[in-house]
C-alpha cells in the first residue's frame, strides 16, 4: 500500500493574480474577512500554511464602507504614542482623517501575527475614490462581502 503525498506549495511555483474590489456600501468586517482569505491564499486548492500563496487585492472606494449599528460613534480605535496614556478616536473621526486605515486595520487583525502576515498585508492596496495606479497589472473585478 502506498501513502498519498500531501502537496506543499513552494514560493517559486505560485502564480499571483490581482483582484479589484469595490468597497462601496460593504460592511467592514465582512469585507475584511473575505480580503484576508484572498491575501492568505485560502481560496486556492494549493494553500500551504507556511508559504504566502495569496493574491494581490486592490480596494477602491474605501471611504464608502459601512458599519452596522452605531459603530461610527461607539467604536474607538486606540494606539500608543510612546507617551503616557493612549490616544483614541471614534470610527467616524477616523473616516474623516484616514478612511483607508479602517479597512487596513480590520484586515490586518484577521491575518497571522508574524512575518508572513506582514508580507501578506503588503499585497493589500487600498484607495479612496475609484481610481488606482495598478491598471498595468489588469486586476479582475471580484464581488466580496455580499449577504447570502
Amino acid at each position: 500500500m502506498t501513502a498519498t503525498k500531501t502537496y506543499m506549495a513552494k514560493p517559486d511555483e505560485i502564480e499571483r493574480k490581482w483582484w479589484l474590489v469595490n468597497a462601496d456600501d460593504r460592511v467592514v468586517g465582512r469585507l475584511a474577512a473575505d480580503i484576508a482569505v484572498i491575501l492568505m491564499g485560502k481560496h486556492r486548492p494549493t494553500y500551504t500554511p507556511h508559504v504566502d500563496t495569496g493574491d494581490f487585492v486592490v480596494v477602491v472606494n474605501a471611504e464608502k464602507v459601512k458599519f452596522s449599528g452605531n459603530k461610527w460613534d461607539q467604536k474607538e480605535y486606540t494606539w500608543y504614542t510612546g507617551y503616557t496614556g493612549l490616544r483614541s478616536e471614534t470610527a467616524g473621526r477616523r473616516l474623516e482623517r484616514k478612511p483607508e486605515q479602517i479597512l487596513r486595520e480590520a484586515t490586518r487583525r484577521m491575518l497571522p501575527k508574524n512575518k508572513l502576515g506582514r508580507k501578506m498585508l503588503a499585497k493589500l492596496k487600498i484607495y479612496t475614490g475609484s481610481e488606482h495606479p495598478h491598471q498595468a497589472q489588469q486586476p479582475e473585478p471580484k464581488e466580496l462581502a455580499i449577504k447570502k
